[in-house]
């Protein structure tokens, strides 16, 4: 069964259109959309992304980050 893990995000309005959207928890986070609701949905592949990133170089998640508290 999948845990859900609440992240917390920054989605930051582009002045050419779109958001970009980071992440404090995990600063390897980011992605952008053209729309809101497109920036949201990229947000999953972001977060797998970031994940890998600890796991591919054997670095421990961030003390705050979810499941590590």
């Amino acid at each position: 069964m999948s845990q859900v893990y609440k992240i917390p995000l920054v989605l930051t309005p582009q002045p050419e259109g779109g958001f970009t959207v980071t992440s404090p928890l995990l600063p390897e986070l980011l992605t952008e959309g053209d729309s809101l609701e497109e920036a949201l949905t990229n947000v999953r592949d972001a977060v797998q992304a970031a994940l890998e990133i600890y796991e591919d170089l054997k670095k421990p998640l961030p003390a705050s980050a979810p499941g590590n508290t």
